[in-house]
């Protein structure tokens, strides 16, 4: 799941990282509201970012800065309403701007294949850090931390130098630390901060000095790990979330879209992992994971259908069902349902095995659109044929 800016900051300074203030707004009134509290407290400028959760909000000119609170509120106003990769913005940040001295890239990601966190640096950061790892690798900075200690202190010294920060070597430590403690503290799979700047600000004697903060940052959590974390489940942005996906986790089922034209239905995630793996063994191309659970209802299967027929790509639907837990008739009521109440017809194999496969079969029999298979190898040729035949056909 993944978070907006602003809450991704709440997170970080719940850990102790230097976060400046900060302030959302939904409305250009409510940006000036914020702008005028920060110029009180002693900004000579604010900046006023695009809340939403793609990145190149700068360059699309999600990312402005204003001068007084009546500018904040001009540009808000043009911010809010845009359109960035698709998603229009319906709030803004916003902040003081920093006087920043040089921006650095850190982040802390699950790195599954190697049971660690991964840290990656660089001292090229307030960039899209894809671009910099593809065109210069050798800017990037990579370290594991311990599977059971976590970043040591001398690995975050490693990095620290390895960035060139070793001027600001207690701070970037704290920091460092900071990203791991996030991870765990909320089940994150993403720590990032990006830039992680040097700042100029004004010292307690009244002189300049120079302090790391972190001006931006992303977190996704683990969408499994949110039972543990009540209060996190509020941070999920539902204007930017595919509607279908809403339904899924409304309905309990596991979804995934992909990108084939072969709607596929299953209980259990290991079967739905090997029947998509046939799909494609057979030549078609799965278009979705779709696990609708163990003992699934019929009105949980039609629900199911309905997100797979959401898909406006899918040209054939594979049902492959074991009954141990579920019963191949209730399987068997679930379709009839949802192929009464489907907007479009698309041609759909069935094969279910196991309790009530029998009844099943009587249920299905002779309903128009509907083949049955008895094994999984003919359901996975039929469907691919089908999907075939639809496309030959348009």
């Amino acid at each position: 799941m993944k978070i907006q800016e602003a809450d991704a900051k709440s997170l970080l300074v719940a850990q102790g990282l230097p976060v400046p203030p900060w302030a959302v707004a939904r409305t250009a009134s409510d940006a000036r509201a914020a702008a005028e509290r920060l110029f009180s407290a002693g900004a000579d400028q604010v900046v006023i970012k695009a809340q939403v959760l793609v990145g190149g909000r700068g360059k699309a000119g999600g990312v402005k800065l204003a001068g007084d609170p009546a500018a904040a509120e001009e540009v808000a106003a043009a911010i809010l309403g845009m359109d960035i990769k698709g998603i229009i913005v319906r709030k803004v940040l916003v902040a003081p701007a920093a006087d920043i001295r040089h921006e650095y890239y850190l982040s802390a990601v699950l790195d599954r294949a190697a049971r660690r966190v991964l840290y990656m640096g660089s001292a090229e950061g307030g960039v899209e850090i894809e671009q910099v790892a593809e065109e210069r690798p050798e800017a990037m900075t990579y370290l594991h931390a311990h599977p059971h200690l976590g970043l040591q202190d001398f690995q975050a010294r490693e990095l620290c130098f390895a960035l060139g920060l070793g001027s600001h070597l207690k701070d970037f430590v704290r920091i460092a630390q900071g990203l791991h403690a996030t991870m765990i503290a909320n089940d994150a799979d993403l720590v990032e901060i990006n830039p992680l700047a040097v700042v100029r600000e004004t010292g307690p004697d009244g002189g300049p000095v120079e302090r790391l903060q972190a001006l931006d940052a992303k977190i996704t959590l683990d969408d499994s790990a949110l039972h543990r974390h009540p209060g996190l489940e509020e941070l999920r942005d539902l204007d930017e979330e595919d509607p279908v996906d809403i339904e899924a986790r409304a309905e309990g089922l596991s979804f995934i879209r992909l990108e084939g034209d072969i709607g596929c239905m299953v209980n259990g995630a290991g079967l739905a992992m090997t029947t998509m793996d046939l799909v494609k063994r057979a030549g078609g191309q799965p278009a979705n994971f779709l696990d609708i659970g163990g003992g699934a209802r019929s009105d949980k299967v039609a629900a199911a259908m309905r997100l797979i027929l959401a898909d406006r790509s899918v040209r054939a639907i594979l049902v492959n069902i074991f009954g141990g837990i579920a019963r191949g008739d209730e399987v068997a009521r679930g379709l009839v349902e949802a192929r009464e109440q489907q907007e479009r017809s698309v041609p759909m194999v069935v094969r279910i095995v196991g309790t009530n496969a029998e009844l099943a079969a009587e249920i299905l029999s002779g309903i128009d659109g509907i083949e049955t298979a008895t094994s999984l190898d003919d359901a996975v040729q039929r469907a691919v044929a089908a999907s075939r035949a639809q496309v030959a056909g348009t």
